[in-house]
This record gives structure tokens, sequence and C-alpha cells, in this order.
């Protein structure tokens, strides 16, 4: 059987102009299409063509190598580079332009307040083509890991044991040379140590400077490498990061706000994504989902109290059911204040709990709960059980109502195939399972830069490039 074989001297004709060599239904001309009626200017990206000097690239050709890039997972500003020498797409977009990586470097770097506004640029175009509706939002958070090691992160503890130990070696190396000196006057190995005691030196300055930091602020600890990471678990695993939040329309799932913040959990993140998810759409939301994560109860009210329908479920209402008794078990009598246990016993109010912002209300004799059938099952304390009641109950209680009604359990069920979505593409498809950049400023471009691409993604999936880059010409 014959096989087809190539040929590298064979004479081609190639199209006259770059133009030529991409097809009108190629998507990258959706993205050239997205990125030419951006107002950079708005985005923060300063334009001066007049300005005297060396020429530089036009930023808007540079917005869209880094836009297309990370549509396809090419971050790099190494594989930027080498994207605009050999992949037709690029050389397309950028119209022949071949910055080098140093250049998409700067600009990515000197333009991250900038970039962190292309997102929502993107969320008008939504809004004004009716891909956005903006009546249902979903909120979700994943950890995205930072461009650091976890090694690199201190706490004080760590610190002062560094200290002493860098101590006792630093007293280890000056009694050496002092026996060199007596002994091997001129020898190189003095010379060695000598060198050695100042690499000790230079250590114990920098962690001195390391642990002065911590015991000033209110961090627990500190990344020398992005000092603005946090230190989250991810997967079981502990590590240094960044939380990603993100914002989804419920019409066709479309990210309309993503924010980056140094938090190791959700709790209170809520109220603060939905505002600002309504800021970038310039109107207000009729209903807003989340799951358990974000269940704290004094943050929902704010927008409860907007007249938002919150429907976000409980962490009791999420948890495996077990034989234990929970607090549901206990009946609350509002006339007395006081809650009576499934066995009948009293638990009345002795305190309040500053910290969780809660009434606690306990059994009057101890000796009650261990003699009850119940007790291992209710409590494992000799003091018996005691019950914790949120000064916002009646709150908390409403809340769980809604969520177990049939049209809100049919709003969270959509929840995960809209807002889990982009995480998934995000990190399995484009692999962004953490950051280049470091600080929380080069973090946040970085995630509007993914989410804006994720939206392009999904607008030339939904309409097709042909039709897109007609309806924003229109």
């Amino acid at each position: 059987m014959p096989y087809i074989t190539g040929e590298r001297k064979q004479g081609l004709l190639l199209p006259s102009s770059i133009e030529d060599y991409i097809n009108p239904s190629d998507p990258v001309r959706a993205y050239d299409a997205f990125v030419d009626q951006v107002d950079i200017t708005e985005l923060g990206i300063q334009t001066e063509p007049n300005r005297v000097g060396a020429p530089e690239f036009d930023p808007r050709a540079m917005l869209k190598l880094l836009v297309y890039g990370y549509s396809y997972g090419v971050r790099s500003s190494r594989k930027l580079e080498r994207a605009t020498h050999h992949n037709l797409s690029f050389i397309w977009l950028t119209g022949g332009l071949q910055p080098d990586h140093k250049t998409i470097a700067r600009f990515r770097r000197d333009n991250q307040a900038a970039l962190s506004n292309i997102l929502k640029a993107c969320a008008h175009v939504c809004l004004k083509l009716g891909l956005v509706e903006g009546n249902t939002l979903f909120v979700d958070g994943t950890k995205v890991h930072a461009n650091a090691s976890m090694k690199n992160t201190w706490t004080e503890k760590r610190c002062l044991e560094s200290l002493k130990d860098i101590d006792s070696r630093i007293a280890r190396i000056l009694s050496e040379c002092e026996q060199a000196d007596a002994s091997e006057q001129g020898n190189p190995s003095l010379v060695k140590m000598r060198e050695c005691l100042g690499k000790q030196g230079k250590l114990k300055e920098k962690i001195q400077g390391v642990l002065k930091d911590l015991q000033a602020g209110q961090k627990n600890a500190t990344n020398t490498t992005d000092p603005e990471s946090v230190r989250l678990r991810s997967n079981g695993r502990l590590g240094v990061g960044y939380n990603c939040q993100s914002v989804v329309d419920d019409k066709h799932g479309l990210i309309v706000h993503s924010d980056v913040v140094q938090a190791s959990c959700d709790s209170n993140q809520f109220s603060l994504q939905i505002e600002k998810a309504q800021q970038a759409l310039g109107k207000p939301c009729a209903t807003a989902c989340a799951d358990a994560g974000y269940a704290s109860t004094e943050d929902l009210k704010k927008s409860l109290d907007e007249g938002m329908d919150v429907i976000v479920p409980s962490a009791r209402q999420v948890k495996d059911p077990s034989s234990r008794v929970k607090k549901e078990h206990f009946a609350y009598d509002a006339k007395d204040d006081c809650y009576r246990c499934p066995q009948g016993h009293l638990l009345r109010y002795i305190g309040d709990h500053k910290q969780t912002k809660s009434r606690i209300y306990a059994v009057g004799d101890p000796e009650q709960c261990r003699q009850c059938p119940l007790f291992r099952r209710c409590t494992n304390s000799d003091q018996g059980r005691r019950v914790e009641r949120l000064f916002l109950e009646d709150v908390r209680e409403r809340i769980e109502q809604r969520y177990l009604q049939a049209d809100a359990q049919a709003v969270y069920r959509r929840r995960k195939l809209r807002v889990e979505h982009p995480f998934g593409h995000l990190k399995q498809n484009l692999g962004i399972r953490s950051f280049l950049l470091r600080g929380l400023a080069g973090v946040k471009a970085e995630a509007a830069l993914a989410a804006t691409a994720f939206n392009l993604v999904r607008i030339t999936t939904i309409l097709g490039p042909e039709a897109f880059v007609q309806r924003l010409a229109a």
C-alpha cells in the first residue's frame, strides 16, 4: 500500500495578505471584534499615539493577544511570543506583530488594574446582546494556588525557631573561626567559614524582618514570595493561594463578575459579590443563590433587606444525617426564652457568646444529662448539653424554610450546572490551577482575563463566530 509523504521543498503560493489566512467563520474573528468595540481608555489603558520616543506595540493588539491566549490556555509570555511566530490565528489577530516575551509580560504587569475591568466590559456586551438577564445570579468560589511555595510561608513560631537555630549555627561558626585563626592563618577554609557566617547573618536579618511584620500585623502567617497570598486548604492539602469568587447569570451560564479575595472560606462573601455583580450589570437581581459555604446569617440578611430572594441552605441542612440529637430536635419556647430537649428537660439562658453572636442555653442540673438514655448521642460533655441560638435565629429559620420550597429547590439544582461549569472548564480544560502573577492586583487581572475568555468561548458556541461579529457590528 503506498504512503502519502510530505515535501518540504514544494513551492507554494501563500495568500497575498494576512487577512486571507483566516476564514470568516474562524472563532478568532469573534475575539478580534470583541476587543475592537471595547473602549480601552475606559478600562484604564493609557493611549498616547503622538508621544515622542520609541514606538510601542498597539495596546489593543496586546489586549487581543492576552484575551485570545487565555481562551486556549496559553498564558505564559514566552508561549504567547512563540504563538505570534508559528500560529496563524495569533499572527492574524495581531496583524503580524511579534512582541517578545518581556514586552508581553511588561504590558500585563503595567496594566493589571485595567485588565481587571475587562470582564465588566464583557458583561455589558452580553447584556446588550440579550445573553444575560441578571434576574437570577449564582455565586461560588474556588481556591487557586498562588505562584509561591508553601515552604516560604512563615509563622511567628517558625521564625522564633529558625532564629534560635541560626544563633546556634553562628556561635558554632565563630568558634570554628577562632580555632582556625589560632592554628591555620590564611587557610582557604577560613575564608569559606567567614562567607558562611555572612550568609547566616543575612538570613537572620531577613527572618527578623518577617517576624517584625507578623507581630505588627493581623496575619498569622506570611509568604515571602507572595506576601498577599493566604494559607488555604484545597483537596485536603494545605497550600498558599487565593479564593477566586465568581457570579454567574442563570440564562446562559455567563460570568458577570469575578473577584479574588484573601480568605480561606466563602463565608461573608455572598452580599459583597452579589452587590458587585449588580453594579457591573447596572441593575438589581431578583434571586441570588449559593451553596452552604455562604451560609452566614448576618451576611445573608444584607441581601434580604434589599428585597432579594435568597436561596442558600444552612450547614445543618446539607450535612449527612446521623443518629445524633441535633439542635432542631429541641423545641424553643419564645415566651419563656428556653429550650426543651426530646426527653422533656429544660435548657435555660445562661449568657451570650460574642464571637458567634449567639445566646447560650444549658440544662440546670448536668446530672439530668448524664442519666439520660440519649446522653452519648446528644453530648459527650459531663456538664450537659448546651444549645446556641443566634441573635438572628429568626432570619436563619426564614432562609432555611425558603430553601425547602419547591421552586427554590429547582433554582438550587440549576446552581451546579451554571456556576461550577466555568471553574471546571478553566481548571480542567485550560489548566488554570495556579496564577502566574503575584500580588492581589495581579491575580485579579488574571481572574478577569480567564472569566472573559470563558464567556467568549460560550458566546461563540451559543451564537457562532459569524453571528457574534455581525451582532456586535449592528
